[in-house]
């Protein structure tokens, strides 16, 4: 791998703090097998609409067909990173993030998206493997959502 911040042998970072950069820094170049790499081989993976990835193998399937068909041609970016310590061989590491540049499904760029990507590390096999993720949508303008027809955020405060 041998990338910065992350553990030549086995692509995990090498602290908690470098993994919204690593996971940004493998986006970036495409490369789901490296993005893959952070994560241990038992890990989970949670998308902004639910599908739920049960190990390496499942993570880089998904994101190698995301990273070529739906976001082929956009940018992430990670914003503020905060990491919990819970102990001291596990971290929660949560991270906003932009993206920009997703390919909708007629082809046309869709609208810029932020998130926040979370990560629960482990201190294993020379540096910090991510066991479990989960990224969600911040949805400006709702506190939660609502179906009706089709799922929609919803702001009860107004």
């Amino acid at each position: 791998m041998g990338r910065a911040g992350a553990s030549v042998l086995s692509g995990y970072a090498e602290h908690p703090e470098n993994i919204p950069h690593d996971f940004a820094r493998a986006w970036m170049a495409r490369d789901a097998q490296a993005l893959a790499a952070l994560f241990a081989k038992d890990a989970e993976f949670v998308n902004v609409v639910g599908l739920w990835w049960h190990d390496r193998a499942a993570i880089e399937r998904a994101h190698d067909y995301g990273l070529r068909v739906i976001f082929a041609q956009s940018t992430l970016s990670p914003g503020t990173v905060r990491v919990k310590r819970v102990g001291d061989d596990v971290a929660v590491v949560q991270c906003r993030f932009t993206l920009c540049g997703q390919t909708l499904p007629d082809g046309s760029e869709g609208g810029a998206r932020r998130t926040i990507l979370t990560f629960v590390a482990e201190r294993r096999d020379g540096g910090w493997p991510v066991v479990a993720a989960q990224n969600t949508d911040i949805i400006d303008g709702a506190e939660t959502l609502a179906r009706t027809d089709m799922m929609r955020p919803a702001d009860y405060r107004r």
